[in-house]
């Protein structure tokens, strides 16, 4: 009986220890996904503050509708430092070492296109690439403190499993409307080029009747 209650006494003092741990971590990815409708002549930019140096900064954006699906990109720095310029491109999967303290701003330019809107997904995420000081020596002792740290090992690995998932759910959803873009475009092709045959053959038809009357007409002959 005391065996099996100080084992119960052990794993409860385990979760508590990795809820205390968990829940006073700071917080290591700071993530914002949006969708936005950039018009024909637009410059859309956003901006993201980086508070400590060597901070990674990741840059995800894809193109899912609007004319040939692609955009011009533009990432600065703090003081207008060029980080990226991208031309005309469809999507793609950035990251970056933010090595000074400040603003950085992420453009998307639509001057390109006269009249077509592109619907741009996008997601900017700050996040530190080391892990907090406590945790790593945690791991090298024993004890409750050293389980609580292997359980904060496999969320963090989780973390990034579920975050690999998202991104393919991402260029699915990227691939799905695309594709039905293609349909659609296809259908009002083949609607129109439909259309205009048949309105060629109605044309032709009544051209030849036109034809057939006039010759037979200029044939007849008057007797006095």
């Amino acid at each position: 009986m005391p065996s099996s209650f100080s084992a119960a006494a052990s794993m409860a003092l385990v979760a508590l220890v990795a809820l205390l741990s968990v829940s006073t971590l700071p917080k290591v990815v700071d993530a914002t996904a949006l969708t936005y409708n950039v018009a024909a002549h637009e410059r859309a930019c956003f901006y993201t503050w980086v508070d400590v140096p060597k901070k990674k900064l990741a840059f995800y954006f894809a193109v899912q509708s609007g004319g040939s699906f692609d955009i011009d990109v533009e990432a600065k720095g703090p003081n207008d430092k060029l980080l990226m310029n991208l031309e005309k491109e469809r999507q793609g999967d950035y990251v970056f070492t933010a090595n000074e303290v400040g603003e950085y701003s992420f453009c998307f330019s639509n001057d390109m296109s006269t009249f077509a809107e592109k619907v741009v997904d996008f997601e900017i995420s700050v996040e530190h690439e080391k892990r907090p000081a406590q945790v790593e020596q945690d791991e090298k002792g024993t004890g409750p403190q050293a389980q609580a740290a292997a359980m904060d090992e496999s969320v963090f690995r989780l973390t990034g499993e579920l975050n690999q998932i998202d991104r393919m759910q991402k260029y699915q959803k990227t691939r799905e409307n695309r594709n039905f873009a293609t349909v659609i475009s296809t259908e009002s092709r083949i609607f129109w080029f439909s259309l205009s045959e048949s309105t060629l053959i109605v044309v032709m038809s009544a051209l030849q009747v036109f034809v057939v009357r006039t010759f037979f007409s200029s044939g007849k002959r008057s007797y006095v």
